[in-house]
């Protein structure tokens, strides 16, 4: 009789998705590949190719040696990394989450190997645990970007997605249909929408993906999860139903291996700045708003001063031609231009000239062939560029001299792009948040798309870097800076 209850209302359990067992595998296989090579390489390094003993106080450690020791630390390493849920499904793909559990576990195995050498008295070689360190974290980021660029790439071609039913009204369905189809790398391909109280017949604009079904009833929901073999079930604001409708929604959705997803009105949020708190049964959701002050203010400025001396430095053999070339061309070598930066404050950017001499002068001529995005003006043939100037532009190489406005503090390495004051007159009241952090060199505007992107795609990406901002972020945008200017996408 229990049985047969738990069969009739909470359905049988779906089976895992085939791409979920090779996925896995690869990052087994991928982390402990990078584990080993990591471990023998120290091992090398610090002995050669003898078993050196290790030393506890003033004794050797009987029956064990380096060769013993570099096997435990592989197993406990990659057991650090399976406990830290690096290799959890729904990290893939998408977002820092993935990478910063691995950067987690890895520095959280190392600081308890510090302390059992402290607590224990032994001496591990320092050259050993130096070496293996920042070498094992390279080769794991770089496996599981690897792994992530393959994922994407079946993904980009309609394999290993997630099927998804959105419930929700007609406006809220139709907003978080779009945001998942905008993110298709995620893995969730929404399909089925089910549209509780409002009436049969209504449809998501345009007919995108059919409806199926009107009623709040939990049963009927899973039904129709059942019939279209949805993964995945994604809850907007708009979907009309009871707590008490919701709860047991969760519960036959949990008891079938589907997922549930809530999707709160509250977008373009990162994860690090919600927080939920349980208070009587209800999670509370917590939104912070990051702020770029105090110590963090500290690191990013630091950061920012040390990298831009350091490109100067070691970009002076790469600048000094470029100068002699555009100089080659007439006028001066370096452009300044007023730009708006931190707080509506203006300073002096400086480029290369990519242009000729009056190029500011003719571009009046030139607004009715103006092919930008809202109030930037962008040609992809302009007349005005130079030869030269064409080719440093292509590697965007014009910018580099960039890295003496960081270094004064007038600009960042990462942030929104610096605006023309007269682009910033004709700002909504919603884009004047991007002057609310330091300019930046790159941003996520400039590793999305460039030139590419929608006048209002730019701004919310913009405003997204500015609501959630992080280090980690940073330095992962700086990352994919470099392949954005080697991929030349959008640059003109």
């Amino acid at each position: 009789m229990n049985q047969q209850y738990i069969q009739n209302h909470y359905g049988k359990p779906r089976s895992r998705r085939p791409w979920h067992p090779k996925i896995r595998a690869a990052l087994v296989t991928t982390d402990l590949l990078a584990i080993i090579i990591t471990i023998s390489t120290a091992h090398i390094i610090a002995f050669g190719f003898r078993n050196s003993p290790v030393i506890s106080g003033i004794r050797e450690l009987p029956g064990i040696g380096y060769i013993g020791t570099g096997v435990i630390f592989a197993i406990l390493w990659f057991a650090a990394l399976t406990v830290a849920g690096s290799r959890n499904i729904r990290y893939l793909g998408a977002g820092n989450d993935e990478y910063r559990l691995v950067l987690k576990a890895t520095t959280y195995f190392f600081c308890a190997i510090g302390l059992t050498a402290y607590l224990t008295t032994t001496d591990f070689a320092r050259t050993y645990v130096l070496v293996s360190y920042p070498l094992g974290m390279l080769l794991l980021l770089a496996s599981r970007w690897s792994v992530r660029r393959f994922l994407v790439f079946w993904r980009d071609r309609g394999r290993a997605l997630s099927r998804v039913m959105i419930i929700g009204d007609k406006e809220s369905g139709e907003h978080l249909y779009q945001i998942l189809r905008g993110a298709r790398h995620s893995g969730l391909n929404p399909v089925v929408a089910y549209l509780p109280h409002t009436p049969p017949g209504t449809e998501l604009r345009g007919g995108v993906i059919p409806t199926v079904g009107y009623s709040t009833d939990a049963q009927k929901i899973l039904a129709e999860v059942q019939k279209n073999d949805i993964h995945a079930v994604a809850v907007s604001t708009g979907h009309n139903m009871t707590p008490t409708e919701l709860r047991r929604l969760g519960w036959v959705l949990a008891a079938a291996h589907v997922a549930l997803i809530m999707a709160p009105a509250t977008t373009d949020i990162a994860g690090p700045r919600i927080h939920t708190q349980p208070l009587n049964g209800v999670p509370l959701i917590h939104v912070h708003t990051p702020r770029i002050e105090g110590f963090p203010a500290f690191v990013k400025r630091s950061l920012d001063i040390v990298a831009s001396a350091l490109g100067l430095l070691l970009l002076a053999p790469l600048l000094l031609p470029v100068a002699l070339l555009v100089k080659k061309d007439g006028g001066p070598v370096f452009f300044y231009q007023e730009r708006v930066g931190f707080r509506g404050e203006t300073f002096k950017m400086v480029k290369f000239r990519s242009m000729v001499v009056d190029a500011e002068a003719r571009k009046a001529e030139l607004m009715d062939q103006n092919e930008g995005a809202g109030v930037l003006f962008k040609m992809v043939d302009d007349p005005r560029i130079t030869p030269v100037g064409r080719f440093i532009r292509k590697y965007s190489i014009d910018e580099l001299p960039q890295l003496w406005n960081v270094l004064v503090g007038d600009m960042s390495l990462v942030g929104p792009r610096p605006p023309l004051p007269s682009e910033v007159a004709q700002y909504e009241q919603d884009a004047y948040r991007r002057l609310l952090v330091k300019p930046g060199i790159t941003g996520l505007w400039q590793v999305s798309g460039r030139s590419n992107l929608s006048w209002e795609e730019s701004i919310r990406l913009d405003l997204y870097y500015v609501e959630n901002w992080s280090l980690i972020g940073d330095i992962v945008i700086l990352f994919r800076t470099v392949r954005a200017v080697f991929a030349r996408e959008g640059a003109y």
